[in-house]
């Protein structure tokens, strides 16, 4: 549905590194790095570096990480091309980034793992050229929160579960989750750094983000490692923010996620394993199947579903369904196919898409019958055309939102980027820079639904 069209948005990003740590720093006119440690785990860590450029313009970049501890060890980066040798850890630009203006400022990030202790880096350096900077952190997360103890959507919520046709949370209460898609991280990953996802959770204050992972169009089939890892990322980044991560196993074309099958197979088995520990990854199996039949359709979640189950047995799996995701009414059909014939497996959930200006009465109907006989998440959704474009249908989609809401039926809306498309939520050229918060980044689209996102959360704990 949203054919948005990939433009590799000229991303000021990053470079100039980096900071000699504590009061040996050593200062650098042309640089400086921050470097965070965003979340830590038994045995590894994530952390993010931000460069910024001080100096002249630069058309190609090396930055080296100094890591103090020979226990240290790099697992996966994204932004960049990582590599190590030795205790020195090494990210050179890649072709969307390398070039980096005056004053411009990028983010680059890492999963590691560590023996012992996990300490920071000692030095960083842009082009063989010590910066200034920060090194800061995280402390290692409580292994056992008390649920609720910090406010957060997962915090209050804990493991979500399905319970009847709701999404229900650790009380047994039906809770609707609201948030934001991505556009393909492929296309767009410079919309999602630490100040964007704050803004998302802290002034739009979401409750989850979905990671839209295409599979072909230059996707996770190009490079499975590289995308399994900016997924991962983007989990942790979600999770240190309190808000449910939904990985979106994003297929669109072919129709058919049986050609997928064992991509889908490899990636769930790695991400399930991954995640187990987390309480707030939900999985999307397959975006929008189209020239397919449910049957097809269900053999294809049959065979998926117990990959992701061997691993993490307690996870909400929603799958897709006929005709782009509307429960066959795109096609001619309706909700009784899969009323009569459901996935067989327990804990799921079946994914609704709409596009407000495109889709209206005959589509919400069909909702309100399946809500009471199937659970369901509107996984995605825009507040346009079926193309992704055209002007805001504003009483259509003030007429879903209305109604998920009185069905408590979560959603997540397309995009949380700045796609030059009418669907998108912030301004074109916002992920060039690093405001995300103040209401002249926001589109249209992005205005309406940050203003229905952003009201009070019903989330029951008795």
């Amino acid at each position: 549905m949203k054919r948005l069209l990939a433009l590799l948005a000229t991303c000021a990003t990053i470079l100039g590194l980096t900071a000699l740590y504590g009061p040996q720093a050593v200062a650098a006119a042309g640089c400086k790095v921050d470097y965070t440690v965003t979340s830590q785990w038994q045995g590894g860590f994530q952390a993010g570096v931000k460069i910024t450029n001080l100096g002249a313009p630069v058309s190609g970049w090396t930055l080296d990480i100094a890591m103090p501890d020979a226990g240290q060890k790099l697992v996966q980066g994204w932004n960049a091309t990582w590599s190590q040798s030795g205790s020195t850890v090494t990210a050179v630009g890649v072709d969307w980034n390398r070039a980096l203006n005056t004053g411009a400022a990028a983010e680059v990030g890492l999963v590691g793992s560590f023996t012992g202790a996990n300490p920071k880096p000692t030095a960083f350096r842009l082009n063989g050229v010590a910066c200034t900077g920060s090194v800061g952190g995280t402390p290692s997360p409580d292994p056992d929160p008390e649920p609720g103890d910090d406010g957060t959507p997962v915090g209050i919520n804990g493991q979500v579960h399905v319970c009847g046709v709701h999404l229900c949370n650790q009380y047994d209460r039906p809770v609707q989750l609201r948030g934001m898609s991505t556009h393909g991280i492929q296309w767009f990953s410079q919309c999602y750094n630490n100040a964007s996802v704050d803004a998302l959770a802290n002034d739009w204050k979401a409750d989850l983000l979905r990671v839209a992972m295409y599979v072909q169009e230059d996707g996770y089939e190009t490079d499975p490692a590289g995308f399994t890892s900016r997924v991962n990322g983007l989990v942790d980044m979600a999770e240190a923010r309190g808000m449910y991560a939904l990985i979106d196993f994003h297929t669109l074309t072919p129709g058919d996620p049986n050609y997928n099958l064992d991509r889908a197979k490899t990636f769930f088995a790695s991400v399930a394993a991954r995640n187990a520990g987390k309480k707030n990854v939900i999985y999307e199996i397959a975006n929008e199947p189209n020239g397919v039949s449910w049957t097809a359709i269900k053999n294809y979640a049959e065979q998926v579903i117990p990959v992701i189950r061997a691993a993490d047995p307690d996870a909400v799996v929603i799958v897709g369904t006929r005709g782009w995701s509307s429960l066959g009414v795109s096609d001619g059909s309706s909700e009784s196919e899969v009323v009569s014939n459901p996935v067989n497996a327990t804990n799921i959930m079946y994914a609704f898409h709409f596009y407000a200006a495109s889709h209206k009465d005959s589509y919400r109907s069909a909702v309100s019958r399946a809500s009471s006989r199937l659970p369901l998440f509107v996984t995605e959704f825009g507040t346009v055309s079926a193309t992704g474009g055209g002007a805001l249908d504003r009483a259509s989609s003030t007429a879903w939102l209305d109604l998920l809401d009185q069905l408590k039926i979560g959603y997540a809306n397309w995009t949380y980027s700045d796609a030059p498309e009418s669907s998108a939520a912030l301004q074109p050229g916002t992920c060039d820079g690093s405001d995300y918060s103040s209401s002249g980044v926001l589109t249209e689209s992005g205005t309406l639904l940050k203003s229905r996102i952003s009201t009070p959360d019903n989330f029951p704990t008795s």
